[in-house]
């Protein structure tokens, strides 16, 4: 990862991690508690593909895990958000523009669900079984539900953030741009012509123009 992304990534990672702990977690509503920082690197991970979203999540993970008042083995909540990370930036376009809201919002449900499964099933491995006894159901519905009504206010802008850092990513040569090249190589290729835009047609109309002034002077030759 570039060393902007870099630095971008430990600011909001820390922020949301502060706010999670010191404000989120405070507010003792029924079930789970609402996941600040997975929809941070969620955010992160829809910018910087899977690979800087499987790093990014890692790092975030791994800060939950050592940040007080964290009562689970280290490590556990890295993996899960390595792995959340890794699958969110799958859905990063060629040409890093989303075409509507129901993509993420769609990620951001699956997020939720599958964190919390991850995390519980990990937990089981290493012998928590807190998910038990505060039920499996309620939890997944809870946290989805939180995270879905918090997500249009955090996720769009950490994205634009991400891309603001980026120096606007999203002036990549989009696929219509591309189409665009292939086809004037193409007629390019066929016709013996350098097309290049406009360049080719400018050309064309200054031979154009050439051979009309030369035949102007050869009829006024005739004409004296």
């Amino acid at each position: 990862m570039r060393p902007n992304r870099i630095l971008l990534s430990i600011a909001l990672v820390v922020v949301a991690l502060v706010i999670q702990v010191s404000v989120l977690a405070r507010l003792h509503l029924p079930g789970a508690v609402p996941d600040l920082l997975l929809l941070t690197v969620l955010g992160l991970a829809m910018v910087y593909g899977h690979v800087g979203g499987a790093l990014v999540g890692f790092g975030a993970g791994l800060l939950a895990d050592l940040a007080p008042p964290a009562d689970h083995a280290a490590g556990r909540y890295a993996l899960v958000l390595c792995v959340i990370g890794y699958f969110a930036g799958l859905i990063k376009p060629e040409n890093g523009r989303l075409k509507s809201a129901t993509g993420p919002m769609a990620v951001v449900v699956a997020a939720a669900v599958g964190s919390t499964l991850l995390y519980a099933g990990v937990g089981a491995l290493v012998g928590d079984t807190a998910a038990r006894h505060v039920g499996l159901p309620g939890l997944l519905f809870s946290a989805a539900l939180y995270d879905l009504l918090l997500a249009p206010f955090v996720v769009p802008a950490i994205m634009w953030l991400a891309r603001r850092s980026d120096n606007d990513p999203l002036a990549e040569t989009s696929p219509a741009a591309k189409a665009g090249d292939i086809s004037s190589g193409w007629l390019s290729s066929g016709t013996g012509l350098r097309i290049g835009g406009q360049r080719g047609l400018g050309a064309l109309k200054a031979k154009a123009r050439t051979r009309s002034t030369r035949v102007g002077r050869i009829k006024g030759v005739k004409r004296l």
